[in-house]
């Protein structure tokens, strides 16, 4: 608050104006992105509702359609719709359903998701990209897309654009995979069963493994859903891993470090809705409900992010995030099948 003199005798007190408004306002926005992209879904289903949100929240920012005010409050939405998101994603998973894979389809998870992450990060900065970007596009795509990229941003310290830039990459090269893989089944004498676990191994996003696992039948979809599932769930373990590299690598920001959690509370939630779905005690139709609620969070989240990127900008150094995400796909693909097919004896 602040005073200011008019006519040099009386004292005016410069208030504040209130926000609720210009938030009511963002949370229109952010609706109406929203339901463009499910639209959008329903009109071409093999593009993800994320992935049209934040394609969505890009086009409106460019094309001058976002309105003057409001548009100043959907940064604070966003981030809260995105921790909200990321929560509930842990109920699509229990450890049940994981234990089930057996150890040795877990281990191979495990090694080239971590492979994976370390090679595309690694290979990001030694091409010039930033290391919040290397990171980025290093997580979406050894576990989950959008969804990673989303949790991982905090961690991170990454913008808006290099969470664009992760979400167009995963997307992209996701969309390759599932039209791929499908032909490499037959060349490569891949059983079902080793072509769905391949499948839930490699593959971005959980829709792009479902739409790549679809034609060899919905058994081999289960399958290949819970191995992608178990790469959602070690999101949590690698978000705090790399908490503690960064801490240790960069000592001159210990002291902001220590006034923040490990792991972000979010990411604690997530595993803490793993657990409460693996208690059996939530009824299938309310874990519907809560997955359409997920869809919903995350969604407008991403529009939300997309409304605060320019595409001069996010144009810039697309090349090498290109070259990046190619390699780091090839990478998790290898490593994934060479795994699978020695665990299985062939």
């Amino acid at each position: 608050m602040t005073t200011t003199t008019v006519s040099g005798e009386v004292e005016v007190l410069d208030r504040p104006r209130p926000t609720w408004p210009n938030a009511v306002r963002g949370i229109a926005v952010l609706a109406l992105g929203l339901g463009g992209a499910m639209i959008g879904h329903r009109l071409v289903p093999q593009v993800g509702v994320l992935t049209w949100s934040i394609g969505l929240g890009v086009a409106a920012a460019n094309l001058g359609l976002l309105p003057r005010t409001g548009t100043r409050q959907l940064g604070q939405v966003t981030k809260r719709l995105l921790r909200i998101g990321v929560v509930l994603l842990g109920f699509s998973v229990s450890f049940a359903s994981i234990s089930a894979l057996g150890l040795p389809v877990i281990a191979v998870i495990a090694v080239s998701l971590v492979g994976t992450l370390v090679f595309t990060t690694w290979l990001g900065r030694r091409l010039g990209l930033s290391p919040a970007r290397s990171l980025l596009i290093g997580t979406g795509t050894a576990i989950c897309g959008a969804s990673a990229i989303a949790a991982m941003e905090e961690t991170a310290a990454g913008d808006e654009e290099d969470v664009t830039v992760g979400i167009a990459m995963v997307t992209l090269f996701g969309t390759v995979a599932l039209v791929l893989l499908p032909l490499l089944q037959g060349p490569l004498g891949l059983t079902g069963l080793q072509f769905g676990e391949w499948a839930g191994a490699s593959v971005h996003e959980v829709g792009q493994v479902v739409a790549a696992a679809s034609p060899a039948g919905a058994a081999i979809v289960a399958v290949a859903v819970v191995v992608k599932l178990t790469r959602v769930v070690m999101l949590a373990p690698v978000v705090a891993v790399v908490s503690v590299l960064q801490r240790i690598a960069s000592p001159a920001r210990s002291s902001v470090a220590r006034r923040t959690p490990l792991v972000p509370l979010f990411v604690l939630g997530f595993l803490a809705c793993v657990a409460l779905r693996s208690t059996g005690v939530i009824p299938e139709a309310v874990l519907g409900g809560i997955a359409q609620v997920q869809v919903a969070a995350l969604g407008a989240a991403l529009f939300g992010m997309g409304c605060s990127v320019k595409i001069a900008s996010l144009l810039r150094g697309s090349g090498a995030a290109i070259v990046v995400s190619t390699l780091g796909t090839l990478f998790i693909s290898g490593v994934s099948l060479a795994g699978i097919l020695l665990v299985t004896g062939h």
